[in-house]
């Protein structure tokens, strides 16, 4: 989000490529296959990491990241915004290997790839030099000073997650080495950046993007014919399509895409941008509290703010993925049973002799892995984009239909569980929530409503009524394993995660004033003071509307079941159809009864088979309805999802149901 745009990106697929020409004379233009357009890009790319990497590598130094960061040339002059541009400005330009020729544009290609990690390395330099300058005798014990110390020396918006990774990363540093790294040049090697091809760094040169129509897009880029081009003859202008999703509105103004090979073919990271104005992060009457459930994936309440204090409905909201997460742990199962089995036919194919000849069924063994392996890690990648964004629709369609302005989320980065909840952990990690507060940032600033972030150490642990510690307990009314249950002495009882929603929502709203950016950009609240939550009184029934009490008294004796004559009663019901013995056997079967039990074995002794219940035809034939959501096949249970409430009291599905195949 800059100035007055909102930037999207839309992942799409390149086709329908030609070769030849220029955008302005179009002249002899021949059909490209997509292997071979593939196989081109990723030649271009191979080309600006390899750039890319070599000027990373020549600064990566403690003398040059300091440059970098002071913002200033050698020349006295405050270096560029754009990467490429204040990279040159310093000398560090990229180079091309001996005999390859490429333009000006690509090395500017490359140069902005290696300006953005050597970037990324000037904040982490900073994090890293003020751990090691207040590093104290117990680094995972500090005390109140040391952590003021730290706090001060650290950059401004360090998270604690961020403080954490360092501290290991430095610790497992001294474990080997018995010292403390001089900075992060020694701590760790340089980074190695992407293999894309970032063409908004270019110009008219080697990209021109056209449109074609409201839903097409057609992008034009010069692209080596060879891996190593020689000469300037040896690049081509390749011209390729791109169907824009539904997802984009017409009109929309249309970017330099990021060009990405992969399997075969190009996927296209096309960014677009509309017109949109950042909603205010403060001066809120009405929000969301989103709790990052144990038991749910999203748990959210509905908060007000009257004259100081903050008051919520007491109707929990939630979005539970069980079904999904099931899938995703029997998925991840499965990926390591692939893994386990290539690491083993690796070690035969590399302890047999070299002077034994490589067998070719072990060959293809592995080759089947590796691409089975590929195609499970593809499927849970899928699952986490898909439960994610679907996730974030439910959420903003929430907060639209009951008229929030801000969305309060605790900081996610921070959330690390301890102790015997080590599982919770990858749980958390296997439901993407980076992904998922991504998608929430995006679909709610489209909405015109802030999202912003407390917080999240102490929310599950206190009342949101009175502040006190809370107690842990198991659901009182069903038999669920786990401590789902908060209870406090002040007569609260409540889910746990719904308690926790309660008091994320108390935080962002009694704390609004203290709202400010972080280093992304993102609205954040740094520390924040609890409040006590109460909760609207219940509005009472019109008489009008009150219903007829059933008098349930037995006022005569239960009726007896007429069942005909002659009939076995039994308790339990025959797992398959009585059949009686036929007074001759069927030919063929040598005697034998047909199957089935016999009228005389209603009842047979013994352990009663269950049979698995199984789904109707009519519900395997269509797409699952979820209450709130509508999702695709693919899912072997459904996503419980709480039905999305507009003002007017009315319930509907959400704006843009996501389809999970």
């Amino acid at each position: 989000m800059a100035g007055a745009w909102l930037t999207s990106t839309a992942t799409c697929t390149a086709y329908r490529v030609v070769c030849g020409g220029t955008p302005d004379a179009p002249g002899v233009r021949v059909p490209v296959a997509g292997r071979v357009f593939a196989e081109r890009v990723g030649w271009l790319a191979d080309l600006v990491r390899g750039m890319a990497d070599q000027v990373i590598a020549a600064q990566w130094s403690d003398a040059d990241l300091a440059v970098l960061a002071g913002g200033v040339g050698v020349d006295g002059r405050r270096l560029p915004a754009s990467g490429w541009m204040a990279l040159r400005r310093l000398g560090w330009g990229a180079v091309a290997a001996a005999g390859v020729v490429v333009s000006d544009r690509v090395r500017r290609i490359a140069e902005e790839e290696a300006a953005r990690a050597l970037r990324l390395g000037c904040h982490r330099r900073a994090v890293v030099a003020a751990l090691l300058a207040t590093w104290p005798a117990d680094p995972f014990a500090r005390t109140d000073g040391e952590w003021s110390g730290l706090r001060a020396a650290l950059p401004e918006g360090t998270d604690t997650a961020t403080i954490r990774n360092r501290t290991r990363q430095i610790t497992a540093y001294v474990g080997v080495h018995g010292r403390l790294p001089a900075g992060l040049c020694e701590l760790e090697g340089p980074p190695v950046v992407a293999r894309q091809v970032s063409l908004a760094a270019a110009d008219r040169q080697q990209v021109v993007v056209d449109r074609v129509d409201d839903r097409m897009i057609r992008v034009w880029s010069q692209l080596p014919t060879c891996a190593a081009p020689v000469s300037y003859r040896d690049w081509l202008w390749h011209a390729f399509d791109v169907a824009l999703p539904a997802s984009v509105p017409a009109g929309v103004k249309v970017c330099s895409p990021t060009v990405r090979p992969r399997d075969g073919r190009v996927r296209v990271d096309l960014p677009w941008q509309a017109p949109h104005t950042p909603p205010p992060v403060d001066g809120h009457t009405r929000g969301l509290g989103v709790d990052w459930g144990v038991n749910t994936l999203l748990t959210a309440t509905v908060a007000d703010l009257e004259g100081g204090c903050v008051v919520v409905d007491g109707r929990p909201l939630r979005f539970d993925a069980t079904g999904v997460s099931a899938k995703l742990v029997r998925l991840r199962r499965h990926r390591e049973h692939l893994n386990t089995k290539a690491d083993h036919l690796s070690r035969l194919r590399d302890g047999r002799p070299a002077d034994a000849p490589a067998e070719a069924a072990l060959a293809g063994k592995l080759a089947c892995l590796e691409a089975e392996h590929a195609a499970v890690c593809a499927r849970i990648r899928h699952l986490n984009h898909a439960v994610a964004w679907s996730a974030a629709r439910w959420l903003v369609d929430h907060a639209t239909g009951v008229g929030a302005t801000v969305v309060y989320v605790e900081n996610l980065a921070t959330l690390e569980a301890g102790g015997r909840s080590r599982s919770l952990n990858r749980r958390l990690s296997g439901a993407v929530r980076g992904t998922v507060f991504t998608a929430v940032a995006h679909l709610a600033a489209q909405a015109g409503i802030a999202v912003v972030t407390v917080p999240a150490r102490g929310t599950s642990s206190g009342c949101p009524r009175c502040g006190g510690a809370v107690t842990h307990v198991k659901t009182p009314d069903r038999c669920v394993a786990g401590y789902r249950w908060a209870i406090c002495s002040c007569g609260l009882s409540l889910d746990r995660d719904h308690a926790a929603a309660q008091r994320i929502a108390a935080r962002g709203l009694a704390n609004q004033t203290k709202t400010r950016p972080d280093r992304s950009g993102q609205a954040a609240i740094h520390a924040a003071t609890d409040t006590p939550v109460r909760r609207r009184a219940r509005r009472s029934t019109p008489a009008a509307t009150t219903r007829p009490v059933r008098d349930r008294r037995k006022t005569a004796p239960t009726r007896k079941q007429t069942r005909p004559t002659g009939a076995k009663t039994s308790r339990l019901l025959p797992l398959r159809r009585q059949v009686p013995a036929p007074t001759e056997p069927p030919p063929g079967t040598g005697g034998k009864r047909p199957a089935g039990r016999t009228p005389q074995e209603t009842n047979p002794p013994g352990p009663v088979r269950q049979v698995p219940h199984t789904v109707p035809t009519t519900a395997r034939r269509h797409p699952h309805r979820v209450r709130g959501a509508i999702l695709g096949r693919g899912f072997h249970r459904h996503v419980h999802a709480t039905p999305i409430t507009h003002q007017d009291g009315g319930t509907g599905t959400m704006s843009a149901p996501l389809r999970i195949t």
